[in-house]
Formats: structure tokens, C-alpha cells, sequence
């Protein structure tokens, strides 16, 4: 089995400090890497073994950062804008490339970091490859209703707690910058639309087929829409998390994908 050596280090920017995680087989078929962008309520911690398991199965440097209020990154008080998945495109990305010094390089994005991966592919030709994980691709009332059970859930006491495991002092914002945003009147007609025609890299949408935040219909949309080769995989008996839920058949499609 190939040894993996961590290294973490913290990208200063003018918005803040983000924390960043590199998983480094002792073995590298490729100089590029793959980057990982979390979900909502998600940072790199919540990844668990993932990156790691993808370092060693492709033999390759695997990345991770918490987005600026999450995780183990600075504090962010004010709240995301309705357009905060193109400005972790053109805002906080670009500080994180800078920082790791990269020229070409793979994403993968789990739910809105999904997304936010097809944004930055969509302006940065120096993505060759991107990997998205239930990514939304529009406002569907599975994904409003999803939001507000979850919503219901958190308001129950000790709920809370869960988040602050994760995120420290910043759970509340975390959950607020999720659930205000999307359901939020200024955010019901976004969609991806506007970017997904200017994806010229290869992308691999993977989707659960019981996801309880979006249909089918986001992988066929995102899949029928970019510009360049695209392939999907449907997992079946799956939700939300499929790299968590089906390891192994994630893992494959991927190694599969980079291949």
C-alpha cells in the first residue's frame, strides 16, 4: 500500500486566512493535482479518508481547503451574497491557486462545491478535468423542502452541536449562510445556465438516484449542457453523499475518469 504524507499549511488573502490539506503518496504518476471543494455545511475535516483513499488509488496529490467561514479558515461575519457560488470562482479560488503556485489541475466538488467547480472551469482553461458530485444545476422544490427539513432538524435541541464539531464559533453562520441563502426569493431562479456552455474539459457528474436535494434532471442538465465530453453515473439506492455511501463505486468512476 502507498504511504501518504499530509501536509497542511494556510493560504493568506486579503479576505482572510483559508486552511488548506494536501494528501502526497510517496508515489506521483502526475504533477497534476485534483482539488477538492466541499458541500454546505461541509469543510475539509468532514471529507474524512476520501482524500486520502484517492491519493493512494490514483496515485496522485489531492487538495482540500475550507472555504472562508468553515472549518478551520478565518471567520466570515457578513453573509453570502446570492451570488456566492461565482464568487468563490473569481474571489477566493484564484487566492488558493496563487498560493499553491498551480498551473493545470482537476476538480472534484461535492453538492455546491459541485458547482462552484463548474464555475471556476468555466473561466479557467487551466482546469482540465472536473469531477461533480450532487451538484445542483437550478432551484428544484425537492431542493427547497430538502433545506427546510434539514432546517427543522437543526432547530431541535443539541443539533447544533453537531456543526460546531466542524466549524467551532462559526456553526451558526455556517448553517444561516446554507439555509438563508437558498431560500432566500433573490436566489430561486438561479441556475447554471451561464456558465455550463463555456466547459470545455472533461467532467464526470455523479449523482444518487434518492438524493434528497435534487432529481435526475441536475445531472442530465449539467451533463447535456457543458461543452466539452461529459459522462454521468446515476448510483442507485443512494443519496446526497455518494462518496460516503458508496465508496467504492464513487472511487471507481473516478479512477476510471482520470484514467
Amino acid at each position: 500500500m502507498a504511504l501518504v504524507k499530509i501536509q497542511e499549511s494556510r493560504a493568506e488573502t486579503p479576505y482572510g486566512i483559508l486552511y488548506v490539506k494536501e494528501w502526497l503518496p510517496d508515489k506521483i504518476v502526475s504533477d497534476i493535482p485534483i482539488i477538492m471543494l466541499h458541500d454546505s455545511l461541509g469543510c475539509v475535516k468532514l471529507w474524512r479518508d476520501f482524500p486520502e483513499m484517492l491519493a493512494t488509488k490514483l496515485s496522485r496529490r489531492i487538495i482540500a481547503y475550507d472555504r472562508l467561514g468553515f472549518g478551520q479558515s478565518d471567520v466570515r461575519v457578513e453573509p453570502p451574497t446570492a451570488d456566492f457560488i461565482k464568487e468563490e470562482a473569481s474571489i477566493y479560488f484564484p487566492e488558493i491557486k496563487k498560493h499553491l503556485s498551480m498551473s493545470e489541475y482537476v476538480l472534484l466538488g461535492h453538492s455546491v462545491g459541485g458547482c462552484m467547480s463548474l464555475n471556476i472551469a468555466a473561466n479557467d482553461k487551466n482546469c482540465i478535468g472536473i469531477i461533480s458530485i450532487s451538484a445542483q444545476a437550478f432551484v428544484e422544490d425537492i431542493t427547497l423542502q430538502g433545506i427546510k427539513t434539514a432546517k427543522k432538524m437543526f432547530e431541535k435541541p443539541g443539533q447544533i452541536e453537531r456543526l460546531e464539531k466542524w466549524h467551532g464559533n462559526k456553526a451558526k453562520w455556517v448553517l444561516n449562510a446554507w439555509i438563508d441563502t437558498w431560500l432566500s426569493p433573490d436566489f430561486l431562479s438561479w441556475n447554471l445556465n451561464y456558465c455550463l456552455p463555456n466547459i470545455t474539459c472533461p467532467v464526470l457528474v455523479i449523482h444518487g438516484d434518492n438524493d434528497e436535494y435534487g432529481s435526475n434532471m441536475f445531472p442530465e442538465f449539467i451533463a447535456n449542457n457543458v461543452l466539452g465530453w461529459s459522462t454521468k453515473l446515476i448510483i442507485k439506492n443512494c443519496g446526497h453523499f455518494p462518496h460516503k455511501e458508496k465508496t467504492n463505486e464513487v472511487s471507481d468512476a473516478i479512477v476510471n475518469f482520470i484514467s
